[in-house]
């Protein structure tokens, strides 16, 4: 392990922050970010998030690897496992920039076996990793309310904890390297699960000829209530489905959790079972809907249509 007295200091005006990948969640992080007064270098597939951030102040970078040769810090917001590996591993990718002593934040959701394989490369290069995967949606991003929770070394974590508090608002430190990645994968899996519970709920409530916003209101104060239900019960209620969280990225969430219960030899059933309607969904041509769509799935099989009424009755 590199000596964390090589850490650079991390402080708005001190330190330089690298971004890469500046998505539905990525861009308002990196955003986030240059108004506290880092200094920022941004890369991106797609122009357009990178023009906008630019006219606000930060700097175009042409490579992963040239966003971590001119960073003390570099951020990933990225998709999936591969996405990360390519982006840091490939060519021109992060650990081809990277200097001793700097630090890669990995704010992507991805399995917990490559975060580890990524951290021990970064280390035989004399760099520090932390995983650090967010939950919160675009909202949570937007309003800088973010959960992030945190692996890898305790020192690098507490060096980090000011640009991290810049994005979220509950920071946890997990423990060591891929310890943030299984919490995420705990956490997508209470989410989804709640989302098929509350999908469920206004369905019944639905077809057995009960006001379901009457119904999600009467369990808002009761031992039922969560943000699942007040949030995306109410996206359910309003047919919005605008991607805030899209059925494909958790489909691949719940794909990571099942992997992880495999390694760990935990059966996870409630799990597979929304993984696999979260799939169908996907294969009805709903992934890049909201994650809360899943309600128009139990609809379906409920002989619900869109507009609440009950198929084959008058």
């Amino acid at each position: 392990m590199p000596s964390t007295s090589s850490l650079p200091p991390v402080a708005p005006g001190r330190t330089t922050v690298g971004f890469i990948g500046l998505g539905i969640m990525g861009r308002p992080m990196a955003r986030h970010v240059l108004q506290a007064g880092y200094r920022l270098r941004v890369h991106n597939r797609s122009r357009t998030t990178v023009e906008s951030l630019v006219a606000e102040g930060a700097v175009e970078a042409r490579s992963p690897e040239e966003v971590a040769r001119e960073a003390d810090v570099v951020i990933t917001m990225l998709p999936d496992s591969p996405d990360v590996q390519q982006v840091v591993l490939g060519p021109h990718g992060v650990v081809e920039g990277l200097r001793p002593g700097r630090i890669l934040i990995d704010m992507s959701t991805i399995s917990p076996m490559v975060t580890r394989e990524i951290a021990s490369r970064l280390e035989e290069r004399g760099c520090f990793m932390l995983d650090a995967p967010v939950s919160g949606g675009e909202k949570g991003a937007i309003e800088a309310t973010l959960s992030i929770m945190v692996g890898g070394p305790a020192e690098v974590f507490e060096a980090c904890r000011p640009l991290l508090e810049v994005m979220g608002k509950s920071i946890v430190y997990m423990g060591p390297a891929g310890a943030g990645q299984v919490t995420k994968a705990c956490n997508q899996i209470v989410v989804a699960v709640t989302i098929q519970a509350v999908s469920e709920a206004l369905t019944l409530a639905r077809k057995a000829g009960v006001d379901p916003a009457k119904v999600r209101q009467a369990l808002l104060g009761g031992f039922a209530q969560s943000r699942i239900l007040e949030i995306h019960g109410q996206r359910i209620l309003e047919r919005n489905f605008r991607p805030g969280f899209k059925v494909r990225l958790h489909h691949k969430d719940l794909g990571i959790a099942l992997a992880t219960g495999r390694a760990a030899g935990v059966s996870l059933p409630a799990t597979a079972m929304v993984n696999e309607l979260l799939g169908a969904l996907e294969a009805k041509g709903q992934g890049e809907a909201d994650h809360s769509a899943l309600a128009t799935l139990v609809e379906s099989l409920a002989g619900v249509t869109e507009a609440g009424a009950v198929q084959g009755q008058d």
